[in-house]
């Protein structure tokens, strides 16, 4: 039961923290062109964003206790740890690259003389952060699916 219960927590936390990744990387084409006025006011929407650390703070947790359960298992336990390998590469283009730009723009809430390149580091950094999203929810079901074959 415990399995089972970290595979779904950990099924659940990467899925909602790929599909906000998600939103970010398929916005990018239609924000990167923006003017100056029109990009500060659509980045508003990501006002209370923050709260999505929960989420990835669950992601972490739950994939790192899920691939500690099934270390030994051959290929489930690779997967699972690729997974986590991912989140955690998601999170250091984040804290490299994304909080950087937010912190030099108060949060989009002004702009300095750099912004046009803040702002293609902040757009692009959320794009690689989405593939590295997508590829942990991949190795997940991946390896949900190694599982099943086995019975």
């Amino acid at each position: 039961m415990l399995l089972k219960t970290f595979r779904f927590l950990s099924l659940m936390f990467v899925g909602l923290s790929m599909g906000a990744a998600l939103a970010h990387l398929f916005e990018l084409p239609n924000k990167i062109g923006l003017p100056a006025e029109a990009y500060l006011t659509v980045q508003q929407n990501y006002r209370g964003w923050s709260l999505l650390g929960i989420v990835v703070i669950g992601a972490l947790v739950s994939t790192l206790i899920l691939a500690v359960l099934v270390r030994g298992r051959g290929t489930v336990f690779w997967l699972s740890l690729g997974a986590l390998l991912c989140i955690l590469g998601a999170q250091a283009v984040f804290w490299t690259f994304t909080y950087p730009a937010n912190v030099a723009t108060q949060n989009w809430t002004m702009l300095p003389d750099n912004w046009m390149q803040l702002r293609s580091q902040w757009e692009y950094s959320h794009a690689a952060g989405a593939g590295f999203n997508l590829a942990a929810f991949v190795c997940l079901v991946l390896s949900l699916l190694c599982r099943q074959e086995r019975r």
